[in-house]
């Protein structure tokens, strides 16, 4: 019922946002009954047009680019639903740990945050990418420890408050233990902005993920948006030939789909906030 009274509250941007991701989601999970061609093997001649078999075509090794792009959908998420489990969680957890505790705690955990906050990130990255390799498990993790910062200082700050409150006070009084008082005083309040960071979360590692593999840093062995651009523009003179309408419009298009409409739904998750808390 609640659920109901949400989506009732959002606007229609909300609702066409919240439909688009949903999308995204079902064609991630159910990636491989989607993908009628094999995304390693050709199915067709190469830089086939699209046609009623091969709907965004082929490219130029006759290799059906709507499998790769459904394959690449599938990534896409796991990269950023997975960096928004370790950095956003894990980022939030350190925040209420820092922010509760305070003393020399609080000031490694902030000073860790501010020196990964003065780092450029995407050189770094770049840099890590190509030192440890190209993996999906290591993109995962380059992303997350250069993600983790923000939301551990936005929830650090709202801890802050909260421990100031009459009732966490009482708590502690009984003797309440740091778990207790996370688990039913923090995690209550919290949750509002813990999901709104991991969702900003998801759309940047979507989009770094996607800059790694354009830049030829990705998994050669897996699909995602940013390895079919790479492929694309390393054709020579791609856009002098029809062949960008299909092989660069569609993995640019699918990313800058995605990350519009989740920009969208996390801003009304934002106005909605009071609502979620409740």
């Amino acid at each position: 019922m609640s659920i109901l009274r949400f989506l009732n509250r959002l606007s229609m941007s909300g609702k066409l946002a919240l439909l688009v991701f949903l999308l995204y989601i079902f064609v991630a999970v159910f990636a491989n009954l989607l993908s009628l061609h094999s995304t390693y093997e050709p199915s067709t001649k190469a830089l086939q047009p699209p046609d009623r078999t091969h709907w965004l075509g082929s490219d130029d090794l006759g290799i059906d680019l709507w499998a790769q792009l459904v394959q690449g959908t599938r990534t896409s998420l796991l990269i950023g639903l997975g960096t928004a489990c370790l950095a956003g969680i894990g980022g939030a957890l350190l925040g209420m740990l820092s922010g509760y505790k305070g003393g020399w705690l609080d000031r490694l955990i902030m000073r860790l945050a501010d020196a990964a906050l003065a780092l450029p990130s995407l050189p770094i990255m770049i840099v890590c990418g190509a030192f440890f390799g190209p993996s999906q498990f290591n993109i995962l993790l380059i992303l997350s420890l250069f993600t983790w910062m923000t939301p551990a200082r936005l929830v650090r700050a709202k801890a802050l408050a909260l421990k100031e409150e009459p009732y966490v006070w009482l708590s502690r009084s009984y003797g309440a233990s740091l778990w207790h008082i996370i688990t039913h005083h923090f995690l209550p309040s919290l949750t509002p902005l813990m999901l709104v960071s991991c969702m900003r979360l998801v759309n940047h590692a979507v989009i770094a993920e996607a800059s790694l593999s354009y830049l030829g840093l990705g998994d050669p062995l897996s699909r995602s948006w940013g390895l079919i651009l790479h492929h694309a523009v390393q054709f020579k003179s791609i856009y002098y030939t029809p062949f960008w309408k299909w092989w660069v419009v569609s993995p640019l298009a699918a990313l800058l789909l995605f990350v519009l409409s989740l920009a969208l739904l996390t801003r009304e998750l934002e106005k909605k906030s009071d609502f979620v808390r409740e």
